[in-house]
């Protein structure tokens, strides 16, 4: 394996950053695609070089980098989801309905924070790779997505 070449900012480079919020309105559980909102921020920043840092500011919704192309994965990804954080099983927590522990489950075993690196200017998402919130309750919700970019 060959060892990466390192790529360092030009001497003199200023370091950046740009923070913003994204509110996503889900209709329920599914996938939200988010990819293009977020590049079109990254690109309006001007950060051409950095770290991009993505997070979901609730305990029943994540984030994912996940298949972009055959829709059939997320239908999967779901179904294996709902196996390991079954909506009918005798949880104590109860208070918020039924989902709500089931979600915060499923939350646990995914994530709400993910970091990106940025290389001129765009995400390095990989080309069958897309960045998705998750929506794990029953009911519509508006998310709240915070962007942290630090870079030059």
């Amino acid at each position: 394996m060959k060892v990466p070449a390192i790529e360092t900012l030009a001497e003199g480079s200023v370091t950046q950053q740009a923070t913003g919020r994204l509110l996503v309105e889900t209709t329920g559980p599914g996938f939200t695609d988010i990819t293009e909102t977020v590049a079109r921020w990254v690109l309006a920043s001007g950060i051409l070089q950095g770290l991009l840092t993505v997070h979901c500011r609730h305990t029943s919704a994540s984030l994912l980098i996940q298949e972009n192309a055959d829709p059939d994965v997320r239908l999967d990804l779901a179904t294996a989801l709902a196996r390991l954080a079954p909506r009918e099983a005798d949880y104590v927590h109860a208070t918020e309905g039924l989902d709500d522990m089931p979600a915060h489950i499923r939350t646990m075993l995914t994530a709400t924070t993910l970091s990106v690196p940025l290389l001129d200017g765009q995400m390095t998402l990989g080309r069958w790779q897309g960045l998705y919130l998750l929506e794990h309750r029953d009911a519509p919700h508006t998310r709240d997505i915070v962007f942290h970019l630090i870079g030059a």
